[in-house]
């Protein structure tokens, strides 16, 4: 069985890959220095923790199941002690994009994120249906980089993503700095801010008198028709009116600039802010 040490185990992120794992290929020695996270795993899993040292002797693959901003800590920690031909398997692009892994071309940098469960899905099962993050009941796609290493070494690290993050559906290949763009860029800056931006509006349209609950059914059940017919989920198109509330709305919510966003250097500064 092919060894993964898996740093932060006993976390949000680590609690569910070592869930995950559990019956997979793979033996995974399990790293938490928390007492929190080792007796989560432990309660939870029955699963014992290991140090540090004893996790690295004989691992062929490393994951870094913690907060963007302690990798770059947790790797200098370890960095003297990690083999030639070790793959370094991120699940997010920021800390990798902004230097945070030592410069090390011996070694594979694999990163992998999941794209959650799609608003227009199949799922049947309730269950799966309130997995909203994914990786446990509910299928998703998922997207990952090789950021320095062989296309063997891509298939490899693929192959552990599609366990860490099952039930999957498509598997995405793109570059670290398309990662990047679609995370903070699309997800965070743009579609996060947004949801925002309905919520409040939710908010609003209470204060003037709408009862909340019709008003957060009317704006859901709208997001599902309107966002079918945008992203062509099904046929369609909006009436003349709707058309006209865009074209008069959109100027006053967004401003002209709006996509510069998605600029280097934005995505840069936006990277630095979160590491």
């Amino acid at each position: 069985m092919t060894k993964i040490a898996l740093f932060g185990a006993g976390g949000k992120m680590g609690y569910r890959l070592s869930t995950n794992f559990i019956g997979s290929r793979y033996a995974v020695a399990h790293v938490e220095v928390s007492e929190a996270g080792c007796e989560r795993l432990k309660t939870g899993l029955n699963i014992d923790t290991v140090s540090s040292d004893e996790a690295l002797e004989g691992a062929k693959a490393i994951i870094l199941a913690v907060p963007d901003t302690h990798i770059g800590r947790v790797m200098s920690a370890i960095e003297s002690k990690i083999k030639a031909g070790t793959m370094v398997i991120a699940l997010d692009a920021a800390a990798p994009f902004a230097g945070h892994l030592p410069d090390r071309p011996d070694l594979t940098y694999f990163i992998t994120h999941p794209c959650h469960p799609p608003i227009f899905n199949d799922e049947t099962d309730p269950a799966a249906k309130r997995d909203y993050f994914g990786g446990v009941m509910a299928k998703q796609h998922i997207v990952s980089a090789l950021m320095q290493g062989s296309e063997a070494d891509y298939a490899r690290g693929e192959e552990i993503a599609q366990v860490i993050w099952a039930p999957v559906m498509r598997s995405h290949r793109v570059s670290v700095e398309q990662m990047a763009l679609l995370e903070p860029g699309l997800s965070e800056t743009v579609c996060a801010s947004l949801l925002m931006v309905m919520k409040e509006s939710v908010d609003e349209v209470v204060k003037r008198g709408v009862d909340r609950q019709a008003a957060t059914d009317f704006l859901l059940g709208h997001m599902n028709v309107l966002g079918a017919v945008i992203f062509g989920q099904t046929e369609g198109v909006f009436s003349d009116a709707c058309n006209k509330a865009i074209e008069f709305g959109k100027p006053v919510l967004m401003r002209d600039d709006w996509k510069r966003v998605f600029e280097p250097d934005e995505i840069a500064a936006s990277i630095r802010r979160i590491t």
